[in-house]
């Protein structure tokens, strides 16, 4: 997602809806590292934002958007790309506090990581948000964890997300008018990262609700990337001679466009594939091409959004006092060939 419209710097004008409510619901005290002890910054400001897949297209998004209102905000920012290492996540937010950097915004590779990333930063009075992806303070997995142990997040909202894929899915399937007995859906995520479960089971949800058949579901295991996800749909189709018509949702754009890849790899008719991909920075790649594909729609999620709010609401907490809201999210946009354009997708 490399290029974008510009968009207002307000951000009632971008129509970024905040989750009100304060972290902190039973202790009424802040997660550990969230920010609770964090003083306030007198002068210029310096963050750090470290990613996961820093070169994955909705993840540049979201850097340049985080840039850009850093530059507004006269912010000292620098992003850090970690790549899939979990690892390097808790080395990167050693080295970010040992420059003062007062506020981390992570996108972390493995959610395990999180109760060692609060520490760190509570231990320095260092202000934590993640953005994209949960973490919980006390456990590895955030889908376990009590509500006021999730650090405070930027991003969407799974169910709203998966809820649009779902039900865009529903809507192509009955418009092709296929035999449930002779279809199956294929949900392709990565299963140990929460908002990508979120997502699938809202998308499962919505797709039962609208679809006027019963389908069969197969869950598909993925890493979340388009070569593990072609590769694990590609076993899937071999397992499955006599399906004739696959309906596949995902995580992401890579999980669908690498499922929607292995299905055309397979011999599958792009007629008889309905992708709805959700992010559109890749989905729009087969639009562009102008070829048959089974990408049918995506849901179109746009990182500049949220990399500008997440800067924007550290900045409110350091320069204004301003308590971190448990949750804020950025708005999506479903989009197909005929409409992605107009929307402003990015599509280098």
């Amino acid at each position: 997602m490399h290029a974008f419209r510009s968009r207002p710097t307000s951000l009632a004008a971008t129509g970024l809806v905040a989750v009100l409510g304060l972290v902190g619901c039973s202790t009424g005290q802040a997660p550990s590292g969230s920010g609770g002890d964090a003083k306030p910054v007198q002068g210029k400001i310096s963050l750090t934002y470290l990613q996961k897949q820093g070169d994955q297209e909705y993840f540049i998004g979201e850097a340049a958007g985080a840039k850009e209102k850093a530059a507004q905000l006269g912010i000292d920012l620098q992003v850090v790309n970690l790549g899939n290492d979990a690892n390097k996540t808790v080395s990167e937010v050693q080295a970010a506090i040992a420059r003062k950097s007062n506020g981390l915004i992570v996108v972390v590779p493995d959610p395990a990581v999180g109760p060692q990333v609060a520490r760190t930063a509570q231990d320095a009075k260092v202000a934590l948000l993640t953005s994209d992806d949960q973490i919980c303070t006390t456990g590895p997995d955030p889908a376990s964890c009590a509500h006021d142990a999730l650090v405070p997040r930027i991003g969407f909202s799974g169910a709203q997300m998966g809820g649009e894929v779902g039900k865009r899915a529903a809507e192509e399937f009955r418009k092709a008018g296929w035999k449930a007995a002779e279809t199956r859906t294929l949900s392709a995520w990565k299963q140990d990262v929460t908002v990508c479960g979120d997502r699938v089971k809202a998308a499962k949800a919505a797709f039962a609700a609208g679809a006027g058949a019963s389908v069969e579901n197969i869950d598909v295991a993925t890493d979340n990337t388009p070569t593990g996800a072609q590769d694990k749909v590609a076993a899937t189709v071999t397992a499955n001679p006599g399906v004739k018509h696959w309906v596949i949702w995902g995580c992401n754009d890579e999980n669908v466009q690498g499922g929607v890849t292995a299905l055309q790899n397979a011999g599958i008719d792009a007629k008889d594939i309905v992708g709805v991909g959700l992010g559109a920075y890749l989905a729009c790649k087969d639009w562009k091409s102008g070829k048959p594909s089974g990408m049918k729609a995506a849901l179109f999620i746009n990182g500049k959004d949220v990399g500008a709010l997440a800067v924007q609401t550290m900045y409110d907490r350091l320069k204004n006092g301003k308590e971190f809201p448990a949750e804020a999210f950025a708005p999506t946009k479903m989009v197909d060939a005929a409409t992605w354009q107009a929307a402003g997708v990015g599509c280098s």
